[in-house]
């Protein structure tokens, strides 16, 4: 099933860029290289700017460009006087465009995304995905009268003779192999979403946490809570009259009975609709859980200190389910 993600754009020129050349970029930081692997192939997005929400468009294309000063617009590299660093923009996705639209957040279709935004004070992250109702009703928007311009297929790929691409790579340790970048916990908490969504694999989980005859459901990523942000949330793509909620917190390293104890509450908030609560993590404490917690041990069979694809570790991920 394809996934729904909303795209944050910083300011209106670059929103105009977004939207004259069918290109999302992300700069060379975690959060751009996140959400470089995060969004895949096949899924659809929607630029965020203001509060306003701009056109559907399928992700066709990814590419990451080792030397993006060789390519042409439509992003500068940004210099920053006070550090000396540039910041070039080397994770592009292409789109097709779906259907064209610029409507205020302040809709009923945009519910889900509406109250995550709000819940966490404002877009500061690059992505923030939306279920699937959301997809489905953002469908059916009346297109805008004035269609955007659309880019020829030889001027987004002009001048991309030269252009080097590859594979990012993470290693546990930041600065310990040039080029890499550091394994934060928003690149396991997406690696694990995307097992987790493995039918195989979310009806093992299923099971043991004594959930039966559940068959449509989606997982999605981060959720914000008065209480903090639930890294993972699995529900059901159609509800139909009460819900059904798994809160998952994930933990890079360690965990114990205070994380425990996070989880519970994020479950508190969500309310009875939230049948159980799941805390993955590669260390346990050995604390006895919290009614409704389920702690579950994840790993790599990797060394973590060498440089991994994100498509190695998602292929030696493993949950003790």
């Amino acid at each position: 099933m394809e996934e729904y993600f909303f795209v944050a754009v910083s300011n209106r020129e670059n929103l105009r860029l977004c939207l004259e050349w069918s290109m999302a970029g992300f700069p060379d930081t975690i959060n751009g290289v996140w959400a470089y692997c995060d969004i895949k192939v096949g899924d659809f997005i929607t630029f965020l700017y203001g509060a306003k929400a701009y056109n559907l468009y399928r992700v066709v294309g990814k590419k990451a460009v080792r030397n993006p000063e060789a390519l042409p617009p439509p992003w500068k590299p940004i210099f920053f006087e006070r550090s000396g660093r540039t910041c070039h923009f080397p994770f592009r996705l292409e789109l097709e465009p779906v259907r064209s639209f610029e409507v205020s957040l302040a809709r009923q279709e945009f519910s889900y995304i509406a109250e995550n935004l709000l819940q966490r004070g404002g877009y500061w992250k690059t992505h923030f995905q939306a279920d699937q109702n959301t997809l489905y009703q953002v469908s059916n928007i009346p297109e805008s009268p004035l269609q955007l311009p659309q880019p020829l297929g030889e001027k987004r790929g002009s001048g991309e003779v030269g252009a080097e691409t590859f594979e990012p790579t993470f290693v546990r340790e930041r600065g310990r192999v040039a080029g890499a970048y550091p394994m934060r916990e928003v690149i396991v908490q997406s690696l694990l979403r995307q097992r987790l969504r493995e039918p195989e694999v979310l009806q093992r989980l299923l099971r043991r946490l004594g959930i039966e005859g559940e068959e449509e459901l989606e997982v999605l990523g981060e959720k914000a809570l008065a209480e903090g942000y639930v890294d993972i949330l699995i529900k059901r793509a159609r509800p139909r009259g009460k819900n059904l909620m798994i809160a998952v917190e994930v933990k890079l390293g360690r965990a114990g009975r205070r994380e425990m104890e996070q989880l519970r509450r994020y479950m508190e908030e969500l309310g009875e609709e939230c049948r159980a609560g799941v805390l993955l993590a590669e260390r346990l404490s050995g604390d006895s859980p919290p009614e409704g917690v389920h702690p579950v041990r994840y790993s790599f069979g990797l060394n973590l200190s060498q440089p991994h694809t994100f498509q190695e570790l998602q292929r030696a991920l493993s949950l003790e389910i």
